[in-house]
């Protein structure tokens, strides 16, 4: 995943430097019981899960001031204040989509597993990191700093 100006300038063959960011939001979230769920679960419909629940993140996403940055198994995360930096609204737009987000997984059903109760635990941090291109034949736009750890 590329922030598009980024994606840009490295179609046309640009560098693009790593980049520091004084406050942004960072919202981090994982499933509670990911692995025991997984283990109750075919590989096809842990696949089918993640991709309904984050579907329906990115959906909701949408209507925010944020980005993306990964999804590594159960985990999701998403920034506020880059790669636009967006001043102050960094928190309240990570704080707002958040609770979006526990709003719309109140009614959210495991396809395979109507019964189990879903839970989710959130994250949210505010301070500096800096971002940048990772990678040649697969780039990354990653972040870094203690804000991320």
């Amino acid at each position: 995943m590329l922030p598009p100006s980024v994606a840009d300038s490295l179609r046309r063959g640009q560098s693009v430097e790593a980049e520091s960011f004084d406050a942004v939001t960072v919202f981090f979230s994982d499933i509670v019981g990911f692995t025991k769920l997984s283990s109750q679960s075919t590989p096809l419909q842990i696949t089918e899960f993640l991709n309904d629940l984050f579907t329906l993140f990115d959906a909701t996403l949408e209507s925010y001031d944020v980005y993306k940055i990964e999804t590594i198994g159960d985990a999701y995360m998403v920034v506020s204040g880059l790669p636009i930096r967006n001043e102050d609204r960094h928190a309240s737009e990570i704080a707002s989509m958040a609770l979006n987000l526990l709003d719309e997984i109140k009614n959210f059903k495991i396809r395979h597993m109507p019964n189990e109760k879903f839970m989710m635990r959130i994250g949210v941090h505010s301070g500096p990191v800096c971002a940048g291109v990772v990678g040649i034949k697969m780039p990354r736009y990653c972040l870094f700093g203690k804000s991320i750890q």
